[in-house]
């Protein structure tokens, strides 16, 4: 008998299971909000989501690595004279104009923010 293979993600709240980071991020019901940076490990930051249950969930950035392709500066800038401080605050979800490091993960998200819905 074969063993069916976890789902992506599941709401904890509400139990509603995705197959998949496309039908995750498809779903109407799924909205993301927020960003909470690790600059140590930038891929263990945490992109936030709220689903239409009223719950918050969240993705590590390296579930979502794959959305991206381009360059990935080895420097990061944050309060530095170039950085407009976005990684600092949790909603400020738009792109970096910075060469930094964290900017990539910016990235992913103006992808995600984009994502059509089904």
């Amino acid at each position: 008998m074969e063993k069916t293979p976890p789902p992506f993600k599941k709401c904890a709240p509400c139990g509603f299971e995705w197959e998949s980071l496309d039908t995750f991020l498809g779903d109407p019901a799924i909205e993301i909000i927020g960003y909470q940076v690790h600059f140590e490990e930038l891929e263990t930051g945490l992109l936030l989501f709220n689903h239409s249950c009223h719950a918050t969930l969240a993705i590590r950035v390296d579930k979502v690595r794959h959305l991206y392709d381009g360059p990935i500066f080895q420097e990061r800038m944050t309060g530095g004279e170039d950085c407009p401080g976005y990684c600092l605050h949790e909603d400020a979800l738009q792109s970096c104009p910075a060469h930094c490091e964290c900017a990539y993960v910016r990235e992913i998200i103006q992808r995600i923010k984009t994502w059509v819905k089904n």
